[in-house]
């Protein structure tokens, strides 16, 4: 009897086995997934109904005694220890707490490339229950000046090789009577005040916890520049919330406190600070900081250090696929790489050429509130949702009119459903499970990303600005990004605000930004359909030296448009979706068109043979 028991009982299970690969081939992982998931969940929930929050400080702190000796950072074949980033930061919340420059939620801004000292300084300000303000480096004049304003900062601290970054705006800063300091020993700058001198001779001994305790789970500790819609850059606020969220992004995935970190992401971006440094820190890991991505270093710097782990974005495997190749390029210790934006493609040659990596593509903004991942390592997905999933992140994928530029509402004026395998907008609900917390400063800029009464009067949702399509097995991809923003060289280029630097110019009467698709790139590069004021003509080598001079690289619009009329929506948006649809082939496009040739330093007309350069990939941009 026991034996057909045994016999009927593993029948079974090898039935079950057979049914489930086949019917739900992705029922474990998602098993898995979802439990991490669900643990999270009810962690950050228990965090709500409590005046007590174990922040990432605090997890760092505690790694800091459990494991002091083991490598936290390593930069440039220096290590940093657990031990000694804790004690450098205490010294850094020692200088301010003595000077008594900040109090307990004051706003302090960092403007410095990857380094251990800005993870250092960040720390610090941390541990005196100050808010850090990130900026992007690759920030010019009125918008940096914007960007620290906007954010309310009493403190700037800038890397020592950023310094004159400040030169333009300095005089702005010290009007308003900004404590301005930089990290270096000495200062040539009146009223910039040096800061590793003072490091240097000040205490390692922790300044008390009761500045750094959050009451909140909700109460911002960081603010992460993001050029979203419109206008100039606004500042994302990132609350305990946000950032324990997102320092499990690794754990989710699988890593673990053996896993050795590559970080060649810039640390002002959520990526490399709240996923990478976060999630360092959350797994007690090491991680490898890098200044600046190096294409042609990076498979050496991965061998040197035997990383397990890197993180990414699509440009950046773009571009070590375009390395020339070498003999054991498989030969690394790399498991799993953590990042987004990846083309199918791209996925496809690197795994093919680099090994069996497992590529975790995820997709989330600074600020939003909805988050996908891709546990099973899909090709082409950035994450996969199910019946549990909508539990966590309420989202939807609606109707969008490309060409007007809005959702499509029906006759009762709610939004509709997209069928399965339909691209639509994707718009997540707001409620107290997925809060929103919007940008500091202007409330306007907050209800810009909002979009109310979709489904019935009175809910409200965060308009991504996404298209996606989700198939039959519940994938989800990503389509294209709609309205006013689009990304170029892995940064967002929010089209308002470089049509406004651009209307600066005497002979442009009005500027229409949007993003075109350049065969070999990631994203879109930045075009712009003008109308010459009367009386005047187009100036290339002005409008060159205008837009390096006010506009980062990446913002720079590569290709111009002269037109007689700008042509808008029924709702008198400027009409984009025709100017992306025509592109910018002189062989079928009519109106002037014109290229930025960084040889001759001008905008130069567009040829037909310097568009087949550029198609071709002969000319790179």
């Amino acid at each position: 009897m026991l034996l057909e028991w045994m016999t009927a009982l593993i029948a079974g299970l090898v039935a079950f086995h057979f049914i489930q690969k086949h019917t739900f081939p992705y029922f474990w992982k998602d098993f898995f997934y979802l439990t991490k998931v669900a643990r999270c969940g009810v962690i950050l929930e228990l965090y709500k109904k409590t005046s007590k929050v174990f922040t990432v400080m605090d997890k760092f702190m505690q790694q800091a005694e459990k494991i002091p000796n083991k490598p936290f950072i390593i930069y440039e074949g220096d290590v940093y220890t657990y031990k000694y980033v804790n004690s450098r930061s205490n010294k850094v919340a020692q200088v301010f707490k003595t000077l008594g420059i900040v109090k307990k939620g004051d706003t302090v801004a960092l403007l410095m490339n990857n380094e251990p000292d800005f993870i250092s300084v960040w720390f610090g300000f941390c541990k005196l229950g100050c808010a850090v303000a990130f900026l992007n480096t690759n920030l010019k004049s009125k918008s940096l000046l914007h960007c620290f304003i906007s954010c309310g900062a009493k403190v700037l601290v800038v890397g020592a090789d950023l310094i004159d970054k400040l030169d333009d705006i300095l005089p702005n800063l010290q009007e308003d009577h900004i404590s301005i300091w930089v990290l270096a020993r000495e200062s040539q700058r009146p009223g910039v005040e040096t800061l590793l001198d003072k490091v240097d001779i000040a205490p390692d001994g922790p300044v008390p916890a009761h500045l750094r305790a959050a009451s909140s789970v909700k109460s911002p500790t960081l603010y992460i520049f993001t050029s979203g819609t419109t206008g100039l850059p606004k500042a994302a606020v990132i609350t305990h919330l946000q950032s324990l969220k997102a320092c499990a992004g690794f754990w989710a995935y699988g890593a673990t406190k053996d896993d050795i970190i590559y970080i060649p992401l810039p640390l002002y971006h959520s990526a490399a600070s709240l996923l990478g440094i976060g999630g360092t820190i959350e797994l007690g890991a090491t991680c490898i900081l890098k200044k600046k991505f190096s294409a042609s270093q990076f498979w050496s710097d991965c061998k040197k250090y035997n990383v397990t782990l890197f993180q990414y974005i699509g440009e950046l495997c773009r571009y070590l696929c375009n390395q020339p190749k070498k003999e054991g390029e498989k030969d690394h210790k790399v498991r799993m790489a953590v990042g987004n934006g990846m083309r199918q493609d791209i996925w496809e040659e690197f795994l093919d050429r680099f090994g069996n990596i497992k590529m975790c593509e995820l997709y989330g903004s600074t600020e939003g509130n909805v988050c996908f991942m891709n546990h099973t390592g899909k090709i082409g997905a950035i994450g996969r949702s199910n019946f549990f999933y909508k539990l966590f992140f309420q989202y939807e994928l609606v109707k969008y009119d490309l060409e007007n530029d809005e959702p499509v509402r029906n006759e009762q004026g709610f939004c509709e459903h997209v069928k399965n395998g339909e691209t639509g907008l994707l718009l997540s609900q707001i409620n107290s499970k997925s809060p929103f917390f919007g940008y500091v400063g202007n409330k306007n800029l907050t209800e810009k990303k909002l979009l109310r009464d979709v489904f019935r009067k009175g809910d409200v949702y965060f308009n991504t600005g996404d298209l996606l399509a989700e198939d039959h097995e519940n994938f989800i991809y990503f389509k294209d990004r709609i309205g006013d923003t689009f990304r170029w060289k892995g940064e967002n280029v929010a089209t308002i605000e470089v049509a406004d630097f651009l209307g600066w110019m005497d002979f442009i009467q009005e500027a229409n930004v949007y993003g075109v698709e350049v065969p070999g790139h990631e994203g879109k590069t930045g075009m712009a359909a003008i109308i010459l004021r009367p009386g005047f003509s187009f100036d290339g080598g002005r409008l060159y030296e205008h837009v390096v001079k006010h506009l980062p690289n990446y913002a720079r619009p590569r290709f111009i448009r002269i037109q007689e009329l700008m042509e808008v929506t029924g709702t008198l948006k400027q009409q984009k979706f025709r100017l992306v649809q025509s592109g910018y082939n002189p062989s079928s496009v009519t109106d002037p068109l014109y290229f930025l040739d960084e040889s001759k330093k001008c905008y130069v007309a567009l040829t037909q043979t310097i568009f087949d350069c550029i198609v071709s990939g002969q000319m790179k941009l």
